[in-house]
């Protein structure tokens, strides 16, 4: 697993844990031993959940940052390697489950080191190639078995956000950097969507550049499947305007085999996302604890907003 570039550093929040190379170190020699020995250096990433640290050449250490994030570890753990065999683009594949130890309260996981550049550094410039390749990723993720499958956190109906959402508006729209009644007709549009009535099926729950690996300008891998489960499954097209321009999102449409319902759904959680994402995290009015996130997300509202109002231009 690769995170990328060691280019972006997110700042710390307060309820983080704290996490370096000699607790790592600490965590692998005590619980891994035939490990001991090997080099561990830290990989910085835009991500916000996770840490990662380098163990020697081949493989990767991920631990929460957050109290919250025990259960990722079990997820991957579980279910990756059931996965994977099904999936069109390479996934990480766990080769060690830690238990909470050396002063470190979470598990932890150790996972085969991925080549590449996460799109966040390395941005893809094969969009279509790339459009296709995810949108047929998201439409087999979406046809394996998910009997047993945990819920995951955007599974749900987006309106479930409604506060959230409202306040980044309203909080935007007073800097002066969104357009507060159009993000509110969008808003109210996507509220009033018919909901998802079918079984659950299988999503990866957070396609945003960072979770995507490149080489030489392709799309090579997906990583973070901390928030994969099951439910609707309109959330996996996020990327539709996360990542791509208009023209790769029809492929990307077609590719994932979508329903118009399932679509404009997912829109709503495009500009969802965004909008909470640029609130919390960006400096305006956030607490600027990742910039990049927060510039993903202005990018994801700026798409959504375009598509449902053509000739607006985003500030």
């Amino acid at each position: 697993m690769s995170s990328g570039r060691e280019s972006f550093v997110v700042k710390m929040r307060a309820d983080e844990l704290d996490i370096d190379e000699a607790l790592v170190g600490r965590l692998v020699e005590e619980q891994f031993p035939e490990w001991g020995g090997l080099a561990v250096r830290r990989v910085r990433s835009a991500g916000t959940d996770n840490a990662m640290y380098r163990l020697g050449d081949d493989m990767v250490v991920r631990l929460p940052r957050l109290p919250g994030g025990a259960r990722q570890v079990d997820t991957e753990h579980r279910w990756l390697p059931r996965l994977a065999p099904r999936l069109p683009l390479t996934v990480p594949v766990p080769l060690a489950k830690g238990a909470p130890g050396a002063g470190y309260a979470l598990p932890w996981g150790v996972y085969r080191w991925l080549d590449g550049e996460n799109a966040y550094d390395a941005p893809l410039t094969e969009l279509r190639d790339a459009a296709e390749r995810l949108g047929r990723f998201v439409a087999a993720l979406r046809r394996v078995d998910a009997a047993g499958g945990p819920p995951s956190w955007r599974g749900g109906p987006v309106r479930g956000n409604d506060t959230h959402v409202r306040a980044a508006i309203r909080d935007l729209g007073a800097a002066g950097t969104l357009d507060a009644p159009a993000a509110t007709a969008a808003w109210e549009d996507a509220l009033r969507l018919p909901q998802w009535d079918e079984a659950p099926v299988w999503l990866h729950g957070d396609l945003l550049p960072g979770n995507l690996l490149t080489s030489a300008g392709r799309l090579t891998a997906v990583i973070d499947f901390g928030g994969l489960g099951v439910g609707d499954p309109a959330a996996d097209t996020i990327a539709a305007w996360a990542v791509f321009d208009a023209e790769a999102r029809e492929v990307f449409r077609t590719a994932a085999d979508v329903d118009d319902a399932t679509w404009d759904r997912g829109r709503g959680w495009a500009l969802c996302f965004g909008l909470m994402a640029e609130h919390h995290y960006g400096d305006t009015c956030g607490n600027g604890t990742n910039p990049v996130l927060a510039s993903v997300g202005r990018r994801a509202v700026a798409e959504v907003l375009a598509q449902a109002h053509p000739g607006h231009v985003s500030d």
